[in-house]
């Protein structure tokens, strides 16, 4: 559950300072970005979420890839216009820290 916290609020930060220019010269037909993140870099989808604005609210996806390390984080409307906010490398998943009881210190 915390790592989907995490991923949800590295999402949504990245998807609200992602600069409009970036956004909208990265935007295509969701399949035909989503076929191009399947085939391309075996990248499947990990996780995601709705988002909160008007007028009306998008769904931020993250896809990832265990084979190639990549990922990319998309933002689709209701359209059916999805656009690349942020793509990399050397992906890696979180752990949640486990709280140890003990003496307090």
């Amino acid at each position: 559950m915390f790592k989907r916290l995490v991923n949800a609020a590295l999402v949504f930060g990245m998807a609200a300072i992602a600069p409009p220019a970036f956004a909208q010269s990265h935007c295509a037909p969701r399949d035909i970005i989503v076929s191009k993140l399947q085939e391309k870099y075996s990248e499947q989808l990990t996780s995601g979420g709705l988002t909160q604005g008007d007028p009306a609210k998008s769904v931020v996806e993250i896809w990832t890839s265990k084979e190639t390390g990549s990922f990319t984080v998309l933002v689709s409307t209701a359209t059916g216009i999805s656009c690349i906010v942020a793509a990399g490398t050397e992906f890696f998943e979180a752990e949640p820290v486990k709280k140890v009881d003990g003496i307090p210190s």
